[in-house]
């Protein structure tokens, strides 16, 4: 064993771990921030731009969360999403479109395109149809109604998402972290200030 090895105590330990976890927490919070901070910046600009042009156009990015099994294994219930307006949308894509089927009307579905036909008046439609469902959805979908193509999957952000939304998770996943870390900010300050004052005390006793 070495002989300046120092020996945590519990305590120490405790707090070493508190630190570590609340440090994570933290910062996944703020990249969290700067993405959504990102994505707005981007939004409002894509926005201006449009109005400008005096043209009607979905975001330029969205992100919802998914409530239905229907394109499991490969988006999970409780996932989030992020959609891109994109032009090139083809066969294969996973993509978020407004539905008009009067069952889920004005209900906005992830399904993925598996072929893209022309109606009879010359239009493209897409087919879409959720990976765990056995057949495809009942209307087709015209250009108008596609928001975008999913190009990220962030897994069960929708559970943090209503933890957060309740007045506990709140507590716990913001408030109790930045209380600890103000008591353990305050202690370390007692405990240096305790320190300063047994040392002068003891340069005085030696003069």
């Amino acid at each position: 064993m070495k002989k300046n090895a120092v020996v945590e105590t519990p305590w120490q330990k405790v707090k070493w771990w508190f630190n570590f976890l609340t440090t994570i927490l933290m910062n996944s919070v703020i990249v969290v921030l700067i993405i959504i901070g990102i994505m707005l910046a981007f939004y409002l600009v894509d926005l201006i731009i449009n109005d400008a042009k005096g043209v009607t156009k979905p975001p330029l990015y969205g992100a919802y969360v998914i409530v239905s099994p229907s394109m499991e294994p490969v988006i999970h219930v409780q996932d989030a999403i992020v959609i891109h307006r994109d032009k090139e949308i083809k066969i294969g894509d996973v993509c978020t479109y407004l539905s008009k089927d009067p069952r889920w009307y004005g209900i906005k579905i992830t399904h993925r395109i598996i072929a893209i036909d022309v109606d009879e008046n010359g239009k493209k439609v897409y087919i879409f149809k959720g990976d765990a469902n056995n057949v495809q959805d009942t209307l087709p979908v015209y250009e108008d109604q596609i928001f975008g193509k999913v190009i990220m999957r962030i897994p069960k952000i929708g559970f943090i998402q209503y933890f957060l939304s309740q007045a506990y998770g709140w507590i716990i996943a913001i408030v109790v972290p930045c209380v600890g870390l103000i008591t353990f900010d305050v202690i370390k300050i007692v405990k240096t200030a305790r320190m300063k004052k047994r040392i002068k005390r003891g340069v005085k006793d030696e003069e």
